[in-house]
């Protein structure tokens, strides 16, 4: 076979490969979306069309695709996955609603249309908030397992709580209000990022190892995947914004590209994304979507920020 034709096929199998992962995420991707549809229609009050304005019709659902992905790779069934990877993203939404209030960010735009206090107050998006945060535990809590997993159930609720609280999510949230002055440092900058960002992306390929029994060694190799795209993931986040006009002075925000330059922050995110995909590579064929995700992060289109 001539080497042109050798690469032709080469060329065809990987767009093949591409597509069947594409298909793939996007099945599940309407799973959770039709999973938190139903979540969110308890109740047509104020509050839930509040709470239902903030998760729905928007976002890519990246922290709960990850999750699917990463509990795929060890076996487990969808539906014993998804209402994790629902919690996972009600956290995340709660946490979006109060990033965004007048406190915080104080954005008016979120996902393209007004954020959730421009559109119902900022005492209603308030308790939006924390009700979605109330209402993950309450997914978690009603969670069905089989019988043989009760254990990993716990450990993986716990997990979900320690990331989002004090000594993750939380806990980066408050690094990011209140390092405003003094030299900014790479480690400091690193531990703002890996708790406000990625302590959720942390927890979701954490849960799916847990409930899927995975082995030690790749449970570690799935947390150093996770620990360096939640970076990524921020690295990211810091180059769109750095396009952005601000309300205020962006030295005074710990981000990368103030730290590196728009430059040293490409180089540093290709190098995360390098590093996250090579610790899944020995068993690549089962994290095949974890790898596309990661991938996506390189493609500079504002849709990944808004997941």
């Amino acid at each position: 076979m001539s080497p042109k034709r050798k690469e032709t096929r080469k060329t065809r199998k990987l767009l093949f490969k591409t597509m069947r992962v594409e298909d793939s995420l996007a099945a599940k991707k309407a799973r959770i979306e039709r999973e938190l549809d139903r979540i969110l229609s308890r109740d047509d009050s104020l509050l839930f069309q509040a709470m239902r304005y903030a998760v729905l019709d928007g976002g890519k659902r990246f922290r709960p695709l990850l999750l699917l992905s990463s509990g795929a790779c060890f076996g487990v069934a969808l539906r014993t996955l998804l209402p994790f990877a629902c919690a996972i993203e009600l956290i995340h939404s709660y946490s979006l609603i109060h990033d965004d209030l007048p406190a915080m960010d104080d954005d008016d735009l979120r996902r393209g249309k007004p954020t959730c206090h421009k559109a119902f107050g900022e005492d209603i998006a308030l308790l939006a908030g924390d009700s979605l945060l109330t209402l993950a535990f309450e997914v978690l809590a009603r969670a069905p397992v089989p019988p043989g997993i009760w254990q990993r159930k716990e450990e993986a609720v716990r997990a979900i709580s320690r990331h989002a609280g004090s000594s993750g999510m939380i806990g980066g949230q408050f690094l990011d209000i209140t390092l405003r002055t003094g030299p900014l440092t790479e480690p400091k900058v690193a531990e703002v990022s890996l708790k406000k960002t990625g302590a959720l992306i942390i927890a979701a390929v954490e849960v799916g190892a847990i409930l899927g029994a995975a082995p030690p060694a790749e449970k570690r190799a799935v947390l150093s995947f996770g620990r360096n795209l939640g970076l990524a993931f921020q690295v990211r986040d810091d180059l769109l914004d750095s396009g952005e006009s601000k309300k205020e002075t962006p030295a005074l925000r710990p981000d990368h590209v103030t730290l590196l330059g728009r430059a040293g922050a490409e180089k540093k995110l290709a190098e995360l994304v390098s590093r996250a995909e090579a610790a899944v590579e020995r068993f690549a064929h089962r994290a095949e979507e974890m790898r596309f995700l990661c991938q996506g992060l390189l493609s500079f289109s504002p849709e990944v920020k808004n997941a």
